[in-house]
């Protein structure tokens, strides 16, 4: 049975957004891979160039014309040598030539062709059949910031989390209730709510952030007690987007408020004693590694500190901030980087450095499931990817099918936050 390359296409098509991005087929001589790039609506500075000068049809052209040439003939298991092979045909140490976006697509459907070709399912091919892990959900229930417009809350991200729960179909489940719930309770506060959402369905109220917080706490609260799941509520702050250098302070527009760093690291305090938090991301701006270690020390084990812009899966970022002690946790995203080795060599990195990794999606998905599987792979005892829309029910459902397939030796993983 070949597992060597025999063909690579690419073409356009549209995120959940309905922007343009690029998806890559490889074929071997018995099997098949398809995987397509998705984007951010906040990027961090240090992230690889998602595409060449010209764009996706640029992309699309590096492609054929140039990645194929290379390609064809390597053979697929060989993942390493496939993705080194990505780095020299670009020749930059941001993807900034061929685009991170056009790199990770070629990596992970390398990764799906030989996987198809050996009979196997992804994470079964990338991580062996020890693999048995599923992550806890990570779900996005109530959004503002760049995920929505008007007079949603500044913070971008009210997030649910369950963490004592038997299986992944009931922590999943739990969050959808949990959606549910909240979406039932904003009507009761506003009688003019549209039900209006994010890109990623989570719902998008006129409220001010603690106002919203409010809300999702009751909701956890009420839940938790008839479903038995332990729960702990999440923020994803995205700070950066906040963050104004010129003034040096973080923009609170709906809330009518500035903070300086100082105010900002009290405001997080705060929120972390007063909700319980078990989750927060991004709390500070991108470059302020100093500030994020001050806060985990002082939170300590009692919340994980989660880097995104700080870190974007960049193993040189991430050293620096082990060093620091800039957080105890960062996001996983493959195509912040480019390739599925690099985003592996930054899970193991962060994994000995014990940081929680915590796979994720970003706003502008496809509609495919490729994050499940590395989740598994990868061994991230967390996924964050939505809880209601399609795209995000796409990866969970993934999840659900993973977990039936490992039948009496799927286990969720342990995770003491």
């Amino acid at each position: 049975m070949s597992t060597r390359i025999k063909g690579i296409a690419a073409r356009k098509v549209f995120n959940i957004r309905g922007e343009e991005t690029i998806e890559v087929d490889i074929t071997t001589k018995s099997g098949f891979g398809r995987a397509s790039a998705p984007a951010g609506a906040s990027r961090g500075k240090g992230e690889a160039t998602p595409y060449p000068k010209g764009g996706v049809d640029e992309a699309i052209k590096k492609v054929e014309k140039t990645i194929a040439t290379k390609l064809v003939g390597a053979d697929s298991q060989k993942q390493e040598e496939i993705d080194q092979l990505l780095h020299e045909i670009d020749g930059t140490n941001d993807f900034h030539n061929i685009g991170g976006n056009t790199s990770y697509a070629v990596s992970l459907a390398v990764a799906e062709a030989a996987a198809c070709t050996l009979g196997e399912p992804l994470f079964m091919h990338l991580a062996g059949r020890l693999a048995n892990e599923l992550p806890h959900p990570l779900g996005n229930v109530l959004g503002g910031g760049k995920h929505a417009k008007a007079k949603a809350p500044d913070i971008q991200e009210f997030l649910i989390l369950p963490i004592k729960v038997s299986s992944f179909f009931e922590a999943a489940k739990t969050n959808v209730m949990i959606h549910h719930k909240i979406g039932n309770l904003l009507e009761k506060k506003d009688p003019n709510f549209t039900g209006g959402r994010t890109d990623e369905g989570a719902w998008a109220p006129s409220l001010k952030s603690e106002d919203a917080l409010e809300i999702v706490a009751q909701a956890c609260e009420e839940v938790s007690k008839t479903s038995e799941v332990t729960c702990r509520i999440g923020l994803d702050m995205a700070a950066s987007s906040l963050w104004n250098p010129k003034k040096g302070c973080y923009i609170y527009n709906r809330d009518g408020i500035t903070r300086d760093s100082g105010e900002q690291l009290d405001f997080v305090l705060s929120l972390i004693k007063k909700y319980h938090l078990g989750y927060l991301e991004d709390p500070f701006h991108e470059e302020d590694f100093s500030g994020f270690a001050q806060l985990t020390k002082k939170v300590g084990k009692n919340c994980l500190i989660c880097g995104d812009d700080l870190f974007v899966t960049n193993r040189n970022l991430l050293s620096k901030g082990i060093e620091m002690g800039s957080a105890n946790a960062t996001i996983i995203k493959g195509n912040q980087v480019g390739t599925l080795t690099d985003a592996w060599k930054a899970t193991l990195l962060a994994q000995k450095a014990q940081y929680m990794t915590v796979m994720s999606h970003r706003s502008g998905e496809t509609t495919e499931a490729h994050i499940a599987h590395l989740a598994v792979a990868f061994r991230c005892p967390i996924i964050k990817a939505g809880v209601v829309e399609g795209a995000r029910t796409a990866i969970i459902n993934e999840l659900i099918r993973i977990e039936e397939t490992l039948g009496e030796r799927a286990k969720i993983a342990n995770l003491a936050v």
